[in-house]
């Protein structure tokens, strides 16, 4: 199987979501921009993974994260290349793209067992608690690898190349 093979819409995700559940167990979900994939990036994806049986990634939209105003000209990799790359990555099962700035329509649609957060968030800081909520899943919070972020990488390439 090709990376751009995992990558479908949401509705197709859900729809194979019954049979995943029933052959691996819980399935887990996150989401997140995945701009410039670093080992952060990584740690996190492969702790979500070690939650449940199968692993479901929603990435921003470019309009999204133009949105989310992470930063001046991001993302800087597109939506569809962001996917695959991630798609890429072996504990990693599934990725949708989504155009919301948060990820609510994403999860009723999906519907995991487990939505995973890093652990620069808390509980009242996530937005789609609620949702999450209202579909029965739980929340995990996944460690968070200080000094490492896309921004700081941009910032260390902006350095080595001045």
């Amino acid at each position: 199987m090709h990376a751009a093979d995992k990558v479908l819409a949401r509705e197709e995700i859900a729809r194979r979501i019954p049979e995943m559940r029933a052959a691996r167990g819980p399935v887990v979900f996150t989401n997140g921009v995945f701009d410039l994939l670093h080992v952060g990036h990584v740690r996190y994806l492969e702790f979500a993974r070690g939650l449940g049986g199968a692993l479901i990634v929603a990435v921003n939209s470019d309009a999204s994260v133009r949105a989310l105003e992470k930063a001046p000209g991001r993302p800087i990799v597109p939506a569809e290349e962001r996917a695959e790359i991630v798609a890429a990555l072996a504990c990693v099962d599934y990725v949708c793209v989504f155009d919301e700035e948060r990820p609510d329509a994403t999860l009723r649609v999906v519907r995991p067992d487990i939505h995973v957060k890093s652990a620069g968030y808390t509980l009242a800081q996530l937005p789609e608690a609620k949702t999450v909520a209202e579909i029965g899943a739980d929340i995990a919070f996944a460690p968070h690898v200080d000094g490492i972020s896309t921004t700081d990488l941009i910032a260390r390439i902006r350095a080595a190349g001045a």
